[in-house]
């Protein structure tokens, strides 16, 4: 089956605290695909990644990156799939930088962002999995399971 996730993110420094959305994409079932693209160094990459994504399968783009983070905003001006932007703690501001980074896009290339780290990476999964649960029922059923697991705990 196709990858319907694709998460990109800026360095292979980022690979520990993105492993928690690969965490969560697994445990839904959720296809993905991942890569290491940097916007400011790879350019060319980012941008053909973007532009070939809807036609190899991918529905939802989780892109991950620190400090300046211009890594999401660059693949949603080359697609018009949801990104979804992770901002990751990095240099003297913690992410707080990639944090302002993201929110900030122009009106009309729009980029969801989530929490800082490890936490925003997990939510940037289950978003994207709310998002693929319009469309897809098996999908839709997994985190509706897990949504229901949740209201067992405190």
């Amino acid at each position: 089956m196709a990858s319907l996730v694709g998460v990109v993110m800026g360095s292979k420094s980022d690979a520990e605290v993105i492993q928690s959305a690969l965490d969560v994409l697994t445990s839904l079932g959720i296809e993905h695909e991942v890569n290491v693209i940097s916007a400011h160094r790879t350019p060319d990459k980012a941008r053909k990644y973007a532009q070939s994504a809807r036609e190899r399968g991918i529905e939802v783009i989780i892109a991950a990156a620190g400090m300046a983070a211009h890594l999401p905003g660059v693949l949603a001006s080359w697609t018009i799939l949801p990104v979804i932007g992770v901002p990751m703690a990095s240099g003297e501001l913690k992410g707080v930088d990639a944090l302002y980074s993201i929110v900030q896009m122009p009106a009309g290339i729009p980029v969801a962002c989530v929490a800082i780290g490890s936490a925003g990476a997990k939510n940037a999964a289950y978003l994207a999995a709310e998002i693929l649960g319009l469309k897809h029922d098996k999908i839709r059923h997994a985190y509706e399971k897990y949504r229901s697991e949740l209201q067992g705990t405190s």
